[in-house]
């Protein structure tokens, strides 16, 4: 598509530019390139979560300096954000009382406070100068997310003296501590990819960081993560197909979605083959099993959860339900209600649905980050979707996503402004 290959080149507005608000690469001063290496390097190492903190953490420090340095600014279309966010951690805050006697507490409230300024950092940097700070996130993530997936297909087929260190278990994890935290990780990188394929051009430069990426994905053998991938791949191709400039577009979506579905279900079929794999994903596959149900499953913990809800309108506090129950309930909107209290939880609920709603809102405006846009839509709306079978308060990448949403809407608003100016003659 024309639209997304000009948006490649397009970088930010400073003085001396055009009237369209963009200049060339070499007048970008030197601040906003040390912010989009610090960027680059940040994200890259978000894949290596297998110790807390991570280095993705410390380099967070560093690109809020590089941001603050860059003159990065709170646009006001965030201020809903940042209520939301404020509102659920001060109400973690106050929810610590009942849970200042379990180790790690306080780390915990401390890694929502930093999850959160995360977010709205995110947020930040993609409202302005939006094409070259998302593609440079985009370009490093891809990269991340493929060495991830790559390394734990390697652990998992133990290809090298030491690999077993990337799949433990069996299941494919990579430098995460969890395959079901690795698998999530790699969906949006996974869909932006898709999309590409199918809304654009066939590249084989997309095709095998896509095809790295799904086996990494499938030997992850997190039913979460599987269900997570097809709610957030039908959303994005269903905007995909809505959002086309034109009808041969249109055919163009449906026709190759079809056909990657069939080949989706060769590869699996292909890895079925393989006795191992095909022992494990008859374990997994199942949608109840021993781990769901009887007297400790998750179903069951969810139904004292509920009631704990109601006996705890402050909250319990971080740990606090594990600590009496002996294991989570495994589900994100009851945690914010165990965890964060009622006010912490409604802000959290508040917070993702007006993320929906301002995406739908701004993703069929057509603008060169409208592929992000699109994605980061789909990939946040599977992550809801898995949040009733998991725990996904403290995922990075759910942040992430999250900033991606806000700081691609609050772009769009502003682009949306700038087109209106002309026509009605405002200066």
């Amino acid at each position: 598509m024309q639209r997304s290959e000009a948006a490649r080149n397009w970088v930010p507005a400073y003085a001396g530019t055009n009237g369209n608000g963009y200049a060339p690469a070499a007048v970008v001063p030197l601040r906003e390139r040390i912010l989009l290496i610090v960027l680059f390097i940040t994200v890259l190492a978000s894949s290596v979560a297998f110790i807390e903190p991570s280095p993705h953490d410390a380099l967070m420090g560093v690109l809020a300096v590089a941001a603050v340095i860059a003159g990065v600014r709170l646009h006001r279309t965030l201020v809903l954000l940042v209520f939301c966010l404020v509102i659920w951690n001060v109400s973690g805050l106050i929810s610590l009382i009942n849970a200042l006697d379990i180790p790690k507490t306080i780390q915990y409230a401390a890694t929502s406070i930093y999850l959160a300024i995360a977010a709205i950092l995110f947020a930040c940097l993609f409202a302005e100068n939006t094409m070259p700070r998302i593609t440079v996130m985009r370009i490093a993530y891809v990269l991340t997310a493929t060495c991830a997936a790559l390394a734990g297909t390697a652990g998992y087929f133990h290809a090298f003296p030491g690999s077993d260190t990337f799949a433990p278990t069996g299941r494919a994890l990579g430098a995460f501590k969890d395959p079901n935290v690795f698998s999530p990780f790699l969906i949006w990188p996974a869909l932006f990819l898709m999309y590409r394929v199918l809304a654009e051009r066939i590249r084989l430069l997309d095709l095998l960081p896509l095809g790295c990426i799904l086996l990494g994905l499938l030997l992850s053998f997190s039913r979460g993560a599987w269900f997570h991938f097809a709610v957030s791949a039908i959303v994005t191709v269903g905007l995909a197909f809505l959002t086309a400039p034109t009808q041969k577009s249109r055919f163009r979506v449906f026709g190759l979605s079809i056909f990657s579905v069939g080949v989706l279900v060769a590869m699996i079929v292909v890895l079925l083959s393989i006795p191992a794999v095909q022992l494990m994903f008859n374990e997994r596959a199942h949608l109840i099993n021993s781990y769901d149900v009887g007297q400790g499953g998750r179903f069951r913990l969810q139904e004292i959860a509920l009631s704990s809800v109601l006996m705890f309108p402050d909250g319990m506090g971080p740990f606090g339900f594990a600590t009496a129950q002996g294991l989570q309930q495994h589900n994100v909107y009851l945690q914010a209600f165990l965890v964060y209290g009622w006010a912490g939880a409604m802000a959290y609920i508040l917070m993702l649905l007006s993320t929906v709603f301002i995406g739908v809102r701004t993703v069929f405006v057509r603008t060169p980050w409208q592929p992000y846009m699109i994605t980061a839509l789909g990939a946040f709306i599977g992550e809801m979707a898995e949040g009733f079978v998991i725990d996904s308060d403290h995922w990075r990448h759910f942040f992430l996503l999250l900033g991606m949403v806000w700081g691609l809407a609050a772009a769009t608003f502003k682009h949306v402004r700038g087109v209106r100016r002309p026509a009605t003659g405002m200066a």
